[in-house]
């Protein structure tokens, strides 16, 4: 039986408005959420030696101010009327696999992403978070806008 809701956030609007909704749900079914931020990171980069050395020291950087910046005021919100059970997860990688990885890990019922606007040309030569976890996840996806 599903234990939670994961939900992406990046700091945008459209993810504060994710969280909301999510937990509203959460209450209501009585699951946990879980705030995960993905931070953009590639294994298969190619860098120099100099640059791997540094590199560890650069993803706890860009963790703590992942944390510091994204998860702990939505965590502190959504904490305080003390009827939930928060917790908040910074991982490096691809945002969508990511967040199925995520999902997996806790048990999740669905995982629920704000759906940020970019240009019809940014999205068809990147894609999307939304578009790609519509794709690799198991479980519903819930995109807020």
């Amino acid at each position: 039986m599903p234990e939670s809701i994961v939900v992406g956030l990046d700091g945008s609007e459209s993810s504060g408005r994710a969280a909301d909704a999510a937990a509203d749900a959460a209450r209501r079914h009585d699951l946990s959420l879980v705030l995960a931020c993905v931070v953009p990171w590639s294994p298969y980069s190619f860098t120099t030696a100099e640059e791997n050395e540094r590199r560890s020291v650069e993803k706890a950087r860009e963790t703590a101010a992942a944390q510091e910046r994204v998860l702990d005021p939505v965590i502190a919100r959504l904490s305080e009327p003390g009827d939930l059970a928060v917790e908040g997860v910074v991982r490096h990688g691809h945002p969508a696999e990511t967040l199925v990885a995520l999902a997996r890990e806790h048990d999740a019922a669905w995982i629920t992403v704000g759906r940020v606007g970019q240009s019809r040309v940014r999205t068809l030569l990147f894609g999307s978070t939304p578009s790609s976890l519509i794709q690799l996840s198991p479980i519903p996806v819930l995109v807020v806008p």
